[in-house]
């Protein structure tokens, strides 16, 4: 089932790559206007394994966002229940975005990790506001938050204030606990929600 919802935020991200743009701005309070450009990078990336082959790992979506400077930027979508494996995906993931771009000069290594965020499509009472990275090193430790969205919060009324289109096809799960009943009672389906013409052109625009 979560390749279902994987096919459709994939599905967004090529069709109206632009609805990304708002969700970027919720998550990192960013002020993006729309019109910046967006470079898309070959989601593929292979892990190195010791003693073995390398791993294929394919993330939901890699990009650079052109604004007064470029910044990059990794989204992951996720329908499971979080636990500690997704973050050490999440770390893997960025290591390998940061050494694709990596570079080498005189013998010195600079790699810049991505702005990484997770959507969260269900949560739960113990579902937290962000993860974390602390990376330990010779030089000093490092951290830094991964902040975490979780679709389930926002309303359809935040969804149209905030342009945030980009989570109406996962709006279902904020009534997934309520499924059984509305079986039970298929008048329960039919519950108006009235949206002005200004906002159904936005819904329109990719």
């Amino acid at each position: 089932m979560a390749n279902v919802y994987d096919g459709a935020f994939h599905t967004i991200l090529n069709d109206c790559r632009k609805l990304i743009i708002p969700v970027i701005n919720e998550i990192f309070g960013e002020t993006y206007t729309g019109e910046e450009e967006i470079q898309f990078f070959p989601n593929e990336h292979f892990i190195d394994q010791q003693g073995g082959a390398d791993k294929e790992r394919i993330t939901d979506t890699n990009f650079t966002v052109f604004g007064e400077m470029p910044k990059k930027y990794h989204l992951e979508c996720e329908s499971s229940l979080p636990d500690g494996r997704i973050t050490i995906r999440l770390f893997e993931y960025d290591a390998q975005i940061a050494l694709d771009e990596g570079e080498v000069t005189e013998e010195t290594l600079t790699v810049t990790f991505p702005n990484t965020a997770v959507l969260y499509l269900r949560t739960y009472n113990k579902t937290p506001d962000k993860m974390k990275y602390v990376i330990v090193t010779p030089g000093g430790i490092v951290q830094y938050d991964v902040p975490i969205m979780k679709v389930q919060a926002y309303s359809l009324d935040d969804i149209f204030e905030k342009r945030l289109l980009m989570l109406i096809p996962f709006y279902i799960f904020s009534h997934e606990s309520r499924l059984p009943e509305y079986n039970k009672d298929e008048r329960k389906y039919n519950v108006p929600y009235k949206v002005d013409t200004a906002r159904k052109r936005d819904c329109l625009k990719c």
